[in-house]
């Protein structure tokens, strides 16, 4: 639901004609970013709004019923097939690159994906990008059990830069000054998990890897080569949220913030 900050940064970029060679999204920011490249302002936040009470959007009802807390026909079949149409024609049509990033339960590595086309095996791609540990079954694709990307990068500007990319806006949903805390519940995770030890062993360390990747985005922020927007406080939005307001709240500071920053964002991008 940090997304929701992401959604109020993207679409005020979109807005100011702001655009990109290639986006790379992660989780979250797989599932609402892909709409940066179909150029739909404004659809995240719509159809999150508009869905949250939903059942089969989100709930421990759809956890028992299905094993995705999120569900997975709902949220990424139905709804962008036909209850909030995802603009698949100006997707595919865009020519700035899109990659989702998940991790492949087996072997603990991260998978890097691009999305080329929007159909519904990409859908499933994103889908496997955001499939959180417990909260979601693995996603079967190529061959490979994938969940949740940022098991294995969380932040992969590394991964953009060894593709060429030489200037790189990224976006977090946390303020500067966070610092990420061991997983909690590993007992339970280590249960749930049991199929997949390289996942288990990646959670317990997580925490340590989300700060070198952080330190490693200052590191190139303060080089010049990285933009960097994050939120001035702590977002306060759990993981489930079923309060239109609250979701607009966060998707409001995302605009703020946006807004503040347009002209230097200008000027690293040459715009």
């Amino acid at each position: 639901m940090r997304g929701m900050f992401t959604n109020g940064v993207t679409d005020v970029m979109m807005e100011n004609g702001i655009r990109y060679d290639g986006m790379i999204g992660v989780s979250a920011g797989a599932a609402f970013g892909c709409n940066y490249k179909s150029g739909q302002i404004g659809r995240s936040i719509r159809y999150n709004k508009r869905y949250c009470r939903d059942w089969r959007y989100v709930s421990v009802r759809s956890w028992l019923l299905t094993g995705d807390l999120y569900g997975a026909k709902f949220c990424y079949h139905r709804l962008p097939k036909t209850l909030d149409p995802f603009d698949v024609e100006t997707f595919r049509d865009n020519p700035m690159e899109f990659w989702c990033v998940c991790t492949n339960a087996d072997t603990g590595e991260a998978v890097y994906h691009k999305c080329t086309t929007g159909d519904e095996t990409e859908m499933d791609w994103i889908r496997a990008s955001a499939s959180m540990p417990v909260a979601s079954r693995p996603v079967k694709l190529d061959g490979m059990r994938l969940l949740d990307g940022g098991i294995a990068d969380s932040i992969p500007l590394r991964f953009f830069e060894e593709r060429g990319y030489e200037k790189n806006v990224v976006v977090l949903t946390q303020p500067e000054s966070y610092v990420k805390q061991p997983q909690k519940a590993m007992g339970l995770i280590r249960f749930c998990c049991r199929s997949y030890p390289a996942v288990t062993r990646r959670l317990e360390a997580r925490h340590l890897e989300y700060q070198r990747e952080v330190s490693y985005v200052k590191k190139e922020e303060q080089a010049g080569r990285a933009f960097v927007i994050r939120p001035d406080a702590a977002l306060n939005i759990g993981s489930i949220c079923h309060d239109p307001d609250e979701l607009e709240r966060v998707y409001q500071l995302g605009r703020q913030k946006a807004e503040q920053i347009l002209p230097q964002l200008g000027a690293f991008l040459g715009q």
